[in-house]
C-alpha cells in the first residue's frame, strides 16, 4: 500500500486529439462550452440504461459514471451544507476559441479528471470518439478521434492511452501528484496572470479585484473540497491559519479587464452568463506556502463554472536572493 503524503492532490491530465473529417468551427469563447454540452449529452447515452428515471431517481446513482461526473450532489455522503458538489473535471480549450479547422486539420483539447475512486477514463474516450464521430461545433462538423494521452506538469505526453482503435495499457494510467508542501526557496514577490475569464466569491458577493486572501482562500477550499469528495479526504492544514497568512500578502498591480460570454444551455434553452476578468495581478508578502497552490490552480482552475475551463490561472515568481 502506497502512503501519500497529506499535502498533496492528484488528477489524470488528459488530451483528447483529433483529425476533422469535415470543417469544424469553435465560436469565440465557447469552445469548453459546446463541448461539455455534447458530451454530457453523450456520456449519458452511453453510460445509463434506455428506461433510467435520471440520476437523482436513479437506484444505483452511486456505482453510476454519468452521475457521478455530471450530476455528483445526487450522491450521497459529501460535505456537510454542500448542495451542488463541484464536477470532478475541467475543460482546457481556450485555444480552440474563434478557430476554425479544415479536413484533414487536427486539434485537440484538455480534460483534467479529479476522480481518483472511480476514474471513467474509458467512459470519456467512448464518449468523445462518439461526439467526434457525431460532429463538433454549431455546424456539427465530423471527426475521428486519433489519440488520447495522459500529460505530466509541463504539458507532454507520459503515457498513451488510446491510439484511435484500441487502449494500449491493461492497467489504467498512474494519476499526476502535485505536492501543495511550500517551496524550499523564499518567494516574495508573485505574479498571476487570470487565463480564462474568472469569478471568485468574497463572502455573499463576487469580489471586484483578486486580493491574495480571497484568491488563495477559493483555491485551498477547492482542492480540499475536491480531494474530500472524490479522493482520499480534505486536505490536512490549518484552514484559518492559512487564510490569515494569506490576507497579509498584498497586491502591487491589478491590470484585469471584464470578459463578457453568453451560453445556452441546450437541455433547457436557457442563456446564462459565463463571463468574468481575465488579466494580471502581482503580489508581496511570505509567498512560498501559497505557490504550490497557485500552481495546482492552472490544473482545477478557481472561482465560478470551473467545468466550463473559467479560473485557469498561471503563476510566476522569483526566489528572494
Amino acid at each position: 500500500m502506497t502512503i501519500l503524503p497529506p499535502e498533496h492532490f492528484r488528477l489524470y491530465p488528459l488530451r483528447f486529439s483529433f483529425v476533422a473529417r469535415e470543417s469544424v468551427h469553435f465560436p469565440p469563447g465557447k469552445s469548453a462550452n459546446i463541448l461539455r454540452g455534447a458530451f454530457g449529452s453523450i456520456f449519458q447515452r452511453i453510460a445509463c440504461v434506455p428506461d433510467c428515471p435520471g440520476a437523482r431517481e436513479c437506484e444505483i446513482r452511486a456505482a453510476c459514471p454519468y452521475a457521478r461526473m455530471f450530476e455528483p450532489s445526487a450522491l450521497a455522503g459529501g460535505p456537510s451544507g454542500l448542495a451542488d458538489w463541484p464536477r470532478p473535471f475541467v475543460f482546457r480549450a481556450t485555444h480552440l476559441d474563434g478557430h476554425s479547422v479544415t479536413p484533414g486539420g487536427t486539434f485537440s483539447f484538455d480534460l483534467n479528471l479529479f476522480d481518483m475512486r472511480s476514474p471513467a477514463i474509458a467512459y470519456l474516450v467512448l464518449a468523445f470518439a462518439q461526439l467526434a464521430h457525431e460532429g463538433l461545433g454549431p455546424s456539427r462538423g465530423r471527426a475521428d478521434l486519433l489519440d488520447v494521452a495522459q500529460l505530466d506538469e509541463s504539458g507532454e505526453c507520459v503515457a498513451r492511452i488510446y491510439d484511435g482503435k484500441s487502449f494500449l495499457l491493461s492497467e489504467g494510467p498512474a494519476p499526476m501528484m502535485l505536492s501543495l508542501a511550500p517551496v524550499a526557496e523564499r518567494v516574495e514577490r508573485v505574479r498571476v496572470r487570470f487565463v480564462t475569464p474568472t469569478e471568485l466569491k468574497s463572502g455573499q458577493q463576487l469580489a471586484e479585484r483578486p486580493e491574495f486572501g480571497v484568491l488563495a482562500g477559493r483555491i485551498r477550499d477547492r482542492l480540499s473540497t475536491l480531494r474530500e469528495l472524490y479522493d482520499d479526504g480534505p486536505l490536512a492544514i490549518d484552514f484559518r491559519g492559512f487564510g490569515e497568512r494569506a490576507a497579509r500578502v498584498k497586491m502591487t498591480r491589478c491590470e484585469i479587464a471584464r470578459v463578457e460570454v453568453m451560453r445556452r444551455s441546450s437541455r433547457t434553452g436557457q442563456v446564462h452568463p459565463i463571463g468574468g476578468f481575465v488579466g494580471e495581478a502581482e503580489y508581496e508578502g511570505e509567498l512560498g506556502e501559497f505557490v504550490p497552490y497557485l500552481r495546482a490552480a492552472k490544473w482545477v482552475g478557481v472561482g465560478r463554472q470551473t467545468v466550463w475551463g473559467k479560473g485557469e490561472v498561471e503563476v510566476q515568481y522569483a526566489v528572494a536572493t
